[in-house]
């Protein structure tokens, strides 16, 4: 028997009748609930957000001591400017975060406090980052065989050599004050 939410029997709800598709920018239920929530929980009209809460709110860092840390660092940049952890967001700012030795680049959407699922937290900002580099074009960083022991100063300048530190070595020389 089926109950009058759940014509198809099935536990879901039934397709529309008229033959039509659920529109593809839809949001799922589940979601839709959950930015609901998180707007209700989010500041009211004219308040704002600290930046260092709304990356971690967006899952755009870890934990929010890191995206503190960052902030602090000169990691976080709002509309071009180095921020504090308590600068106050705003709807439309641009937020640009390096972390991993990748640029994040994000417009500002929706303001939250607290932290959200991954679905919700897409919906938040409007994603303008560059694509990541494909794994196989970032180099090993100076993979060695296991037992081979600690390498050879001509094994070190190789290392640095590949990771592009070549001009390190020699300015480390120059300010050891030796001829």
């Amino acid at each position: 028997m089926a109950s009058e939410h759940d014509e198809g029997g099935n536990g879901r709800a039934a397709a529309p009748r008229d033959g039509a598709a659920p529109a593809a920018g839809t949001p799922d239920p589940k979601t839709a609930a959950a930015v609901a929530a998180a707007e209700a929980a989010g500041p009211q009209n004219g308040e704002s957000v600290r930046v260092d809460s709304w990356i971690w709110a967006v899952r755009l860092i870890k934990t929010r001591s890191l995206g503190a840390t960052a902030c602090r660092g000169g990691h976080v940049r709002v509309n071009g400017e180095r921020v504090k952890p308590a600068y106050s967001l705003r709807v439309g700012d641009e937020v640009r975060l390096r972390q991993e030795g990748r640029e994040r680049v994000v417009v500002v959407k929706r303001l939250i406090r607290k932290r959200v699922g991954a679905p919700v937290a897409v919906q938040c900002y409007i994603d303008n980052s560059p694509p990541p580099p494909p794994r196989e074009a970032v180099a090993p960083a100076g993979i060695r065989d296991r037992g081979t022991g600690r390498p050879t100063k001509r094994d070190r300048r190789d290392m640095e050599r590949l990771r592009g530190l070549e001009g390190l070595s020699s300015s480390r020389r120059d300010a050891g004050g030796r001829p």
